[in-house]
């Protein structure tokens, strides 16, 4: 058994990371898109209007929530079920290709499993109770990106517990993965679009998740569920119709 004062001193220093890691990430794209280059974007922003200021306070109050649940999931993993997981620390083991296909493997399982658990969260009973939380935002800021009601924020943590139990992922890959997922995570709530025109039509950019997708959803509540891709939604009919007209729109400026 790990002492009391052990474990506190393991849980804050993992909660810790994982807080700076979001408070860079949110407050360096609030403070680039919301203060210093706003004018230059503006024509950018999806929604040609800002957040009030209590929508920020609740998000910041929640995603503090967030970050000490995620904190909590990732402690019982590195510090009780370490041993127990598939995260290897020797890179030679398994080799480069493999290092970068465990990258292609993460980013398809956490965007299956958000898919599907944030479909999940838009049963009306989970939504009133849980959901709602998230969705407050209705226009989303970069502090929206971890605003999650507590079961909803244990749920989303659940994904380092998938990858850390399912296929082997080296440690680095494991922590850059988490660190790439706030970024985009954050992107996805900036509510404004940094993607070049005409991107939703290329062969790659069809398939790729963008924040005009998610601002959508966080607008009219339904349609446009994944995460990092668009592979569920054009699968299951849930893209949103007006997505495309949209991204146009947002991604051309005019005079």
């Amino acid at each position: 058994m790990i002492a009391a004062d052990t474990f506190i001193e393991f849980w804050s220093k993992g909660t810790y990371k994982i807080l700076i890691r979001y408070l860079i990430t949110a407050s360096l794209a609030f403070i680039s898109f919301y203060f210093m280059f706003k004018n230059i974007f503006w024509f950018r922003k999806i929604q040609k209007k800002l957040p009030k200021r209590k929508d920020y306070k609740r998000d910041i109050i929640y995603s503090l929530i967030s970050v000490s649940i995620f904190g909590t999931v990732s402690l019982i993993i590195f510090y009780y079920l370490f041993s127990y997981t598939n995260i290897y620390r020797n890179f030679n083991q398994y080799g480069v290709l493999y290092y970068i296909f465990s990258w292609i493997w993460m980013l398809f399982l956490h965007d299956t499993y958000f898919y599907w658990m944030h479909r999940m969260m838009h049963h009306p009973k989970l939504y009133r109770k849980v959901h709602l939380i998230h969705h407050k935002s209705t226009n989303p800021s970069p502090w929206t990106a971890y605003a999650f009601h507590p079961f909803e924020a244990f749920l989303e943590a659940l994904i380092a517990p998938l990858i850390a139990f399912t296929l082997p992922v080296h440690i680095s890959a494991f922590g850059l993965f988490f660190l790439f997922q706030i970024i985009y995570n954050v992107y996805g709530h900036l509510g404004f679009e940094l993607y070049p025109k005409g991107f939703h039509k290329t062969l790659i950019g069809k398939w790729i998740n963008t924040s005009t997708a998610h601002n959508l959803h966080h607008k009219k509540f339904n349609g446009n569920y994944g995460l990092y891709f668009l592979f569920w939604d054009r699968i299951m009919g849930t893209i949103r119709e007006d997505y495309y007209s949209t991204f146009e729109e947002t991604t051309v400026k005019t005079n």
